[in-house]
């Protein structure tokens, strides 16, 4: 063996024939550390799909379920030939109109420094039944009303308040129903009113207590399907998000003679028809009200008819416009449509929101008429 040549001791000899082995195992850590991430972001991904797919699932099941379940307010009534319902909350933030300064009746302040409750303040929803009245020329007139009214009141004080007026109290269902006596011009008729929880009271003026008896009984349910029938068989067409609507025989407080009458125009509608009307902001005021006829040769015949007086109600409207109301409401009247659609004869309309400003303003500066005939003793 040469002196130059390399000599390899033992030890040499097994690191260089195992040093391939250790440059391998050397890069595959490098690849496990590399590609360790991408899997944590792929699970992070998967994770996160996951909570948006539940997100879309249980939104979809809370549309459904605001679509087909009324509002507890509306829930609450008892049977009636239609149903009204308001929520004030969306009609507050666009008009402002409790910020609007009010000329007050007397007896309508005494009713606010008493209680503290300001209705165009502190109410948030309201909901009304309409009853037929067997005798039209009665003190109710073709119409009685029972009322749900949700909000923000002091129930010690509005306590105090009907215990003062009252001229009856009755316990039913472990509350106490108030009995007033309300004045509208020359006619008397009792109010029946009781406080259903903290934020809620209940009010009718039937000549009987059935109705208040029975939105009692409803306030102690649990079911989110429970209410009058009308509102199960109509409600499912009110549109989604509609702030204010209304289903049933809503032309009962207009008619005369068996058909409705609006500004002493008889319409070719049936006070027993059956409507479903709404009002929902989307960009502007959209109202919807659907006639439902028993076929679509009558849809369609009442909706040429009301096309008629709509052509010639538009024309008028044009030749009176004068100032920027009559403007705003010329607007109005010229987006009004009427349409057969099926079995239902359909007006849509737009309504400009200073039209609807100016009309909640002149509402909420009215002074009512009817008062409680008994006067409160505040002392």
């Amino acid at each position: 063996m040469s002196p130059t040549a390399e000599r390899f001791t033992p030890s040499q000899s097994l690191n260089r024939t195992y040093l391939p082995f250790r440059d391998i195992q050397s890069r595959n850590r490098q690849v496990a550390i590399a590609i360790s991430p991408n899997l944590s972001m792929r699970k992070s991904v998967r994770y996160s799909l996951f909570a948006f797919a539940a997100l879309i699932f249980v939104s979809a099941i809370v549309l459904a379920l605001r679509k087909s379940i009324p509002p507890k307010a509306a829930r609450l009534l008892p049977e009636a030939d239609a149903i009204v319902y308001v929520n004030l909350k969306p009609l507050r933030l666009a008009t402002n109109f409790d910020k609007t300064p009010v000329n007050r009746a007397p007896e309508y302040q005494q009713f606010i420094d008493a209680t503290g409750i300001v209705p165009e303040r502190d109410l948030d929803d309201a909901a009304f039944a309409l009853h037929r009245m067997s005798n039209p020329n009665g003190p109710n007139g073709p119409v009685g009303y029972s009322e749900i009214f949700e909000g923000r009141f002091d129930s010690d004080r509005l306590a105090r308040y009907l215990e003062s007026i009252a001229i009856s109290r009755e316990n039913y269902a472990d509350h106490t129903i108030y009995t007033i006596t309300i004045h509208d011009g020359e006619i008397t008729r009792p109010l029946r009113i009781t406080q259903l929880s903290s934020n809620s009271l209940a009010a009718s003026n039937m000549p009987t207590a059935e109705q208040i008896h029975s939105i009692l009984d409803h306030s102690r349910s649990v079911s989110l399907f429970s209410g009058p029938t009308m509102l199960s068989a109509l409600y499912r067409d009110v549109p989604m998000f509609a702030s204010a609507w209304g289903v049933g025989r809503l032309g009962l407080p207009f008619s005369e003679a068996g058909s409705i009458s609006v500004l002493g125009l008889q319409l070719p509608l049936s006070a027993d028809n059956l409507f479903v009307a709404s009002l929902r902001y989307a960009a502007a005021v959209q109202l919807r009200i659907e006639d439902i006829a028993s076929s679509e040769a009558e849809a369609a015949q009442t909706a040429q008819k009301l096309s008629t007086l709509l052509g010639l109600f538009q024309s008028l409207q044009q030749m009176q416009t004068h100032n920027q109301e009559d403007t705003v409401l010329a607007q109005m009247v010229g987006s009004i449509k009427v349409e057969p659609h099926k079995e239902r004869a359909v007006l849509t309309a737009t309504i400009p929101l200073d039209l609807l400003q100016t009309f909640t303003r002149s509402a909420t500066a009215s002074q009512q008429d009817t008062t409680p005939a008994t006067q409160p003793d505040l002392k």
